[in-house]
């Protein structure tokens, strides 16, 4: 067991995470406020000039984190069907949903029945089996909205309460089923491509995932329940429109039903950016899925 991960076990993470969202969000002096924000992108290497407003604009150091980028900064590939990735980072992993399980890393895998999670959950991943899946993992320096992969109507949410595990590699390398013991929101969108999730997890320092179209809010409170709802009445939205905002880093879990054909590509490790193309372009949407979970590359 890595030491890392052995001290982070004694860590109250959710606590802290609270802690640190809390003080992101203070209304500090501007000075201030504008030291931490060039601190922090000059230690991680932000690209402040992609920002939509100048550093100087921003009031706390949260509103620059989830800053938007400025207009045409991320083209999203045209296409009603194809399938777009829905935010910045690096893939960490994607393939086949084989017997209801996606990869997670050196022979980890997890259901997306525990992936989604709530009352409902095997009805839920149901929808998926068969399908395709990629796990997209963002950096402190990367962009942190959450953008619609395909076009269509959001169907409903599934708000599950979990830990606050890191999600970089050490997480990942020894935390079972990372993805399904860590806090989550996942968005359900109905698409000509057929059904489409998109699990945002929520990881150590990530105060909360907020979603745009609903009052959703994640690791607000000590105590809570999974909470599930479908609407009535569907909520369009376009290809490329935001429907969630992490607060810090951390990673989303995008679900294709059957028919995405994930493009060769793609790779694990690969940086990709918000808008571009998850699937071959001239991919048939009755083409089949993608690399196995867990076969060898």
């Amino acid at each position: 067991m890595e030491l890392s991960y052995a001290l982070l076990r004694l860590l109250p993470k959710n606590t802290l995470s609270r802690a640190v969202g809390a003080a992101c969000r203070v209304n500090a002096p501007r000075p201030v406020v504008r030291a931490v924000i060039r601190a922090f992108a000059r230690k991680y290497g932000v690209d402040a000039s992609e920002a939509e407003r100048p550093i100087e604009e921003y009031p706390t150091f949260t509103e620059f984190f989830t800053r938007r980028l400025k207009p045409g900064a991320r083209p999203i590939a045209p296409g009603e069907l194809l399938p777009v990735s829905p935010v910045d980072g690096t893939v960490g992993e994607l393939g086949d949903v084989v017997d209801g399980r996606a990869y997670q890393a050196k022979g980890k895998h997890y259901s997306l029945a525990e992936l989604i999670g709530g009352p409902d959950a095997p009805g839920d991943a149901a929808q998926f089996l068969g399908g395709t899946f990629v796990t997209i993992y963002l950096a402190p320096y990367n962009y942190h909205r959450i953008h619609a992969p395909l076009g269509g109507e959001i169907s409903g949410y599934v708000n599950m309460p979990g830990q606050l595990w890191p999600v970089n590699p050490i997480g990942v390398r020894n935390v079972e089923k990372l993805f399904c013991v860590n806090e989550r929101l996942t968005t359900f969108v109905k698409t000509p491509r057929g059904a489409c999730a998109v699990v945002a997890v929520g990881a150590t320092n990530v105060g909360r995932i907020r979603a745009v179209y609903d009052d959703v809010v994640t690791n607000a409170k000590r105590t809570r329940k999974p909470a599930r709802k479908f609407y009535e009445r569907t909520i369009r939205v376009e290809k490329g429109s935001e429907i969630a905002i992490f607060e810090m880093g951390s990673t989303v879990v995008v679900l294709f039903a059957p028919g995405v054909k994930l493009a060769s590509r793609l790779a694990v490790g690969q940086p990709i950016k918000l808008g571009e193309a998850l699937e071959e372009e001239r991919a048939s949407p009755a083409t089949g899925g993608g690399r196995e979970a867990g076969a060898p590359r």
